[in-house]
């Protein structure tokens, strides 16, 4: 399995990635259970998973957020379009495959592999300590834990990196019947992204999340809804966080050899001035 141990020797002509069309999706969730097939995950109670008290104009119908049973959820939200009228839309969550993964970055036994195709892969859960880094560095949500096992692994979509090694195709895109979901380069999903923006101004919100988001996603997204009323983080940088990650972590020898020199310092100076006052 070729993997790529660092940001700069990714290509990004090999990238893959995923399309969802929100205006597509109808809530099925069969890319869900496609997807707790292709990974033999276990089913849990549908009243478990969901809420158990329906849904309000005030409240969305939504499952908890990714669990170790679930690489994918579906959910919904009440919103307004761009026609004005208030309608559920529907949202595939799960992990968007970052091109600059800051899970990746903060793996410090190195548990996660980012392929030249672009998934981002749990690849050695057997080194893992359990730290949760991943966990809490992820901007948008997407890496879980398995609670209920003593020695705790993680949990996340891996873009079905086996079946697309051997050309085949995601199963939750395979699955879906609508066409809600598109697999293929990613550059050249974004364009076509861009060109059903164009096609449809009146019907799209004027914007492809995961094009500049952290860098840029594996997952894209389109919506006839703003995407601050479908759950997503709007507030991520449009920058890779990574690149000032290791700007900064290359300065951590340089802090630990200076602070205890400044702290040496202060501890002197500080010294010196109440031996003084108390000379007088």
């Amino acid at each position: 399995m070729e993997l790529v141990e660092r940001v700069a020797k990714r290509d990004p002509e090999r990238m893959l990635g995923i399309l969802f069309d929100g205006s597509k999706c109808i809530g099925c969730r069969a890319c869900q259970m496609a997807c707790k097939e292709a990974n033999d995950l276990p089913y849990v109670p549908l009243m478990d998973a969901q809420n158990p008290r329906g849904a309000t104009e005030s409240e969305n119908w939504n499952q908890p957020r990714l669990a170790a049973y679930n690489y994918i959820v579906m959910n919904t939200y009440l919103a307004q379009g761009k026609d004005g009228g208030k309608k559920w839309h529907h949202v595939r969550r799960a992990c968007l495959h970052c091109q600059n993964p800051l899970c990746f970055e903060v793996c410090f036994v190195h548990s996660y592999r980012k392929t030249p195709e672009g998934p981002v892969v749990y690849a050695h859960p057997e080194i893992c300590v359990g730290c949760r880094y991943c966990q809490l560095a992820c901007p948008f949500l997407t890496v879980t834990l398995e609670w209920d096992d003593v020695f705790s692994r993680i949990s996340k979509c891996h873009m079905c990196y086996p079946l697309v090694q051997q050309g085949g195709t995601p199963a939750c895109v395979t699955a879906c019947p609508t066409d809600a979901l598109k697999f293929g380069k990613r550059e050249a999903l974004l364009q076509e992204a861009k060109a059903r923006i164009a096609a449809a101004p009146d019907k799209y919100v004027d914007h492809v999340f995961g094009e500049k988001e952290v860098g840029g996603t594996g997952v894209l997204y389109i919506s006839e809804a703003p995407f601050e009323e479908l759950g997503f983080n709007t507030d991520v940088m449009q920058k890779s966080p990574t690149k000032y990650t290791w700007k900064y972590m290359q300065k951590a020898p340089i802090l630990a050899i200076s602070l205890p020199i400044l702290f040496a310092a202060l501890y002197v100076t500080t010294k010196r001035r109440a031996e003084n006052e108390g000379g007088h």
